[in-house]
């Protein structure tokens, strides 16, 4: 039963995604942004002071781009500061410095400094925007400082040229600023910067005057400072509400606001830029979404004007959908109730008073359809008609559809006209109803509608008495006109709406046949090869384009492309795997190359990259978005595959590695079984002829044959055991031991091969019981001590040291010998793996390995040590067990 108590508990959900996002933020470098109204309030100043303070508190720092614009206290913060060397880039026959990024990503630096993040970069560089390097920078672990005016926002800098009647080209998207880890806002008053500005400390001479006239006027710089204290403001009270969540200090709904933005094929730039404000006021997720009514090949120019818009909507962190639909009203409340938003953002430009009669208003419309959804209204500006360019496709094209409607019924009343002493009047109307049929389904509802009225006039003029005349003999023709005239509409309507239907129909079932086939060619492939020829058969044959796809080897590498015939640029194809992230044409990233690469992204990882080339101009996928949508879909599946394929490969030697062991375990019990039948018949004729010899030469001989044979009869023991532990076939027996038994035992075991050896024994007199299996952690000593009276000279000396830590027994074997000869000490316990392959020493490596098993069996560990200055410290710790109450008593 639900108690008030827990609505007001955390959201596991909630908490989970705040907890991935602090670990993502961890590995993440910090983004601080030095933020001011305008230029000359000191933002660079305050940055390098900043820079100097870490220094002083010992943090690496490094100056990766600094403009000082000549300002000579600026230029005095340079001095002790470490500067990254600028990259120079030839651009139209000029040498152009520009900020390196993979110096400063070899670099050693820990803090970078990085001024001006709107700038742009020269073309040719791998990112087009100085943030697009900053981010990259804070994806390899970098901290960063930068600074920004606010006019470089993406959903300001309209609101700043409106103000200022400047426009900034250089723009910032405001994830980028949102997602800062600090901001220092740099404030100053307008009187203080106009002063600055008189005394040549923000910008020289002519260009100083020139700047007083335009821009650095009172009223600009308080509009300006007053935009941003509010952002600062809003960020601050957004941090605010993020923490209150967290903590749940008050009760919070799951539920967001939601706004769906619609945009047409116009210029609503405005309209996204209020609509982001909105959305970050409210915290609210907004949804652009552009309502096709066309269905099919709409004009290249209104295609790239959606185009711009829906990436500029992207850039400002928006969702972007494109959908078709007949009737946009009834497709944006569909839409708005499928996605759960509650909000509609239209934009609204002033129309004739005739239009507004004819063509409801969108947002009465939505009204009547979804009254319980709130509607925003903002103004837009009104578009300027620009001169119409006829091209000669244009010309050859036919667009003129009231021309064609008009033939269509002149031939039409021909026909009906030789045809009329044979049909009715009735019939002939069926005639041209008809042809207006005919129009509606092959140029749309609007000359359907044109066809109707010109069918009504010519059946008028031709047919009805008295003929040659717009006048009616019999008014009963009043009726028969307008009911044909109404018929003659609905039918229209209705068919231009079937054919968009089926023209839409069949645009989404081009691409859920893409999809399906491409889902069904690759469910049969079985290998990464068989992927690549289906992929780069399926979509070059529907895109016509030139499809290659890169796949890396085991350590992540791309050397080569796996197959297709586009053009690949290694390093380009290594960014997007490294990163996940599209770039080439059409994207922000190294946008000169021809092709676009996209990342192969399945659920746990990239598992390549899919290059996309066009063969001709104006055949590139992305134009529209739909088809943009379906070749990621389609990059998605083939991701999946790669996977699918790479998961039955790991699945496969899984299982040839058990089949391997399992049959590496059969033979090593039957062979170490087998040997040790005939090596203790050896042993004890070697003991018993040794005891006879009496002093002769042979005796020393026997005692080293002995000697060996011991050795070789612990490395069977130690396979045979090996072997059960590995198969199962071994149980662990544990009962309560002394531990001071255990160790006496192992050490009368290891006496040959103590020889010279000094020993030291550090065993606490007031040991408890400790519950184990004696046979097994005897083993355990005996293979630990054994190996550090082989492995090291003669003469040194090997500890045993005993404690008691808590719960945990602790054993520690030490040595002063040469200390551990590999760089991984693990390998070690790994079986069949020894320190020095080519050692003279006799063993197999599986002592360390035995050692390993037999502690975790007893749910403990061993690990090694370098021992200072010299030798090794092997160290098993187990728990010691629970004694029962009775025998705790006693």
């Amino acid at each position: 039963m639900n108690t008030a108590g827990d609505d007001l508990r955390p959201d596991p959900d909630r908490l989970l995604a705040a907890v991935q996002a602090e670990e993502t933020q961890r590995r993440r470098g910090r983004l601080k942004i030095f933020f001011g109204a305008c230029p000359g309030v000191g933002k660079t100043y305050a940055m390098l002071q900043a820079l100097h303070e870490r220094r002083r508190e010992g943090v690496a720092v490094l100056l990766g781009v600094v403009e000082t614009h000549g300002r000579s206290d600026t230029e005095a913060l340079l001095q002790g500061l470490p500067r990254l060397p600028s990259r120079s880039i030839d651009y139209r026959g000029r040498t152009l410095s520009e900020f390196d990024l993979d110096a400063a990503l070899a670099s050693d630096a820990a803090l970078i400094a990085i001024d001006e993040l709107a700038h742009s970069n020269v073309p040719g560089s791998r990112h087009a925007k100085r943030w697009q390097d900053v981010t990259e920078l804070l994806d390899a672990g970098f901290d960063v400082y930068t600074t920004l005016n606010v006019q470089h926002l993406e959903s300001l800098h309209d609101v700043v040229a409106a103000i200022t009647g400047i426009r900034v080209r250089e723009t910032v998207p405001d994830h980028v600023f949102d997602r800062a880890d600090e901001v220092t806002l740099i404030d100053l008053s307008a009187e203080d910067l106009i002063k600055r500005l008189h005394a040549g400390k923000v910008y020289m001479g002519e260009a100083a005057r020139t700047a007083i006239d335009r821009f650095f006027r009172p009223g600009n710089l308080i509009a300006l400072r007053e935009l941003a204290l509010r952002r600062v403001a809003e960020r601050v009270d957004a941090q605010m509400r993020a923490y209150r969540s967290q903590k749940a200090i008050e009760a919070v709904w799951p539920a967001r606001e939601r706004l769906l933005v619609a945009v047409g094929d116009g210029d609503d730039e405005p309209l996204l830029r209020s609509a982001a404000r909105l959305a970050t006021r409210l915290e609210a997720d907004w949804i652009v979404v552009h309502v096709d009514r066309t269905a099919a090949q709409t004009e290249k120019n209104k295609r790239e004007q959606v185009m711009a818009l829906l990436s500029q909507a992207r850039r400002l962190g928006a969702e972007v959908s494109t959908v078709a639909g007949d009737d946009v009203a009834d497709t944006l409340v569909e839409l708005a109730r499928e996605r759960n938003a509650n909000r509609v953002i239209l934009g609204w430009r002033p129309r004739p008073g005739w239009k507004r009669l004819l063509n409801p208003p969108m947002v009465e419309r939505i009204r009547r359809r979804a009254p319980d959804i709130e509607i925003s209204l903002i103004g837009l500006p009104v578009q300027a008609r620009s001169p119409r360019r006829v091209r000669v496709e244009d010309a050859l094209r036919p667009r003129h559809p009231y021309l064609w409607a008009s033939t269509v019924c002149a031939t039409t009343t021909l026909i009906a006209w030789l045809l009329s002493h044979v049909f009715d009047l009735s019939n002939i109307v069926m005639l041209f109803l008809l042809a207006v049929v005919l129009v509606s389904l092959r140029w749309g509802r609007r000359a359907g509608a044109w066809a109707a009225l010109l069918a009504v006039l010519c059946f008028d003029f031709f047919f009805v008495p008295p003929q040659w005349s717009f006048a009616v003999s019999d008014s009963q023709y009043l009726f028969t006109f307008m009911l044909m005239l109404a018929v003659a509409l609905i039918i229209g309507q209705l068919t231009a709406r079937l054919r968009f239907a089926v023209i839409a129909m069949r645009q989404r079932e081009r691409r859920s046949g893409l999809l399906m086939g491409l889902s069904n060619a690759l469910s049969g492939a079985l290998t990464v090869e068989q992927i690549v020829e289906i992929a780069v058969q399926v979509l070059e044959s529907r895109f016509e384009v030139n499809i290659a796809l890169a796949i890396p080897d085991a350590d992540d590498r791309i050397h080569d492309r796996a197959g297709g015939s586009a053009a690949v640029d290694l390093s380009i194809a290594q960014w997007v795997l490294d990163r996940g992230e599209t770039a080439g044409a059409g994207t922000g990233t190294l946008s000169a190359t021809t092709g676009r690469y996209l990342p192969l992204k399945a659920p746990m990882r990239v598992r390549g990259v899919l290059i996309v080339e066009p063969k001709h101009a104006g055949t590139l996928p992305w134009q529209r978005p739909e088809d943009l949508d379906a070749l990621e879909a389609c990059a998605g599946q083939i991701a999946v595959a790669l996977e699918r394929v790479h998961f039955v490969e790991v699945a496969r030697d899984a299982l040839v590695q058990m089949e391997g062991e399992r049959m590496r375990n059969t033979l090593l019990l039957t062979l170490s079984h087998d040997l040790r039948t005939p090596l203790t018949g050896i042993l004890g004729a070697a003991e018993v002829a040794a005891q006879r010899a009496g002093g002769s030469a042979i005796e020393e001989l026997l005692r080293q044959i002995v000697a060996q044979a011991r050795a070789m009869q612990r490395l069977l023991d130690n396979l045979l055991q090996l072997a059960k532990l590995q198969s199962g076939m071994a149980r662990l027996e544990k009962q309560w031991h002394s531990l001071e038994e255990i160790v006496g035992s192992a050490l009368r075991q290891v006496e040959v091969a103590q020889g010279t050896h000094r020993f030291q024994l550090h065993l606490p007199p007031d040991m408890p019981l400790i519950e184990v299996d004696g046979l097994l952690l005897e083993r355990a000593l005996v293979n630990l001590l054994d190996n550090a009276f082989k492995y090291t000279p003669e003469g040194t000396t090997v500890e045993l040291r005993v404690r008691l830590e808590g719960s945990e027994v602790i054993i520690e074997v030490a040595d002063d010998g040469p200390g551990l000869p590999v760089a991984d000490p693990r390998i070690l316990f790994e079986p069949f793996r020894r320190g020095e392959p080519e050692s003279s020493v006799l063993g197999m490596g599986l002592g360390l390995a035995l050692v390993e098993r037999i502690a975790q069996m007893h749910g403990g560990k061993i690990d090694v040590l370098q021992k200072p200055p010299h030798g090794t410290i092997f160290t098993l710790r187990f728990p010691k067990g629970v004694l029962p109450p009775e025998e705790a008593a006693v």
